[in-house]
């Protein structure tokens, strides 16, 4: 659903996603999803190698410091 709001005259309509919206929208879903998964990896990424290093995230922050 799209909702449009005219804010100079407070009416709001609420309408179907015509198949171009309706495509972008699952493009930016998409795109959400993978910087989601990009995040999570970075994550995993970051804990596997303080624990390879033997180290805290505090400990690694002061050694970047």
């Amino acid at each position: 659903m799209i909702r449009i709001h005219d804010t100079a005259n407070n009416e709001v309509i609420d309408r179907e996603m015509n198949d171009a919206e309706y495509a972008e929208h699952k493009i930016d879903v998409a795109a959400g999803e993978a910087r989601a998964a990009a995040f999570a990896q970075a994550a995993i990424d970051k804990a596997a190698l303080l624990a390879k290093l033997g180290i805290s995230a505090d400990e690694a922050n002061l050694l970047l410091s």
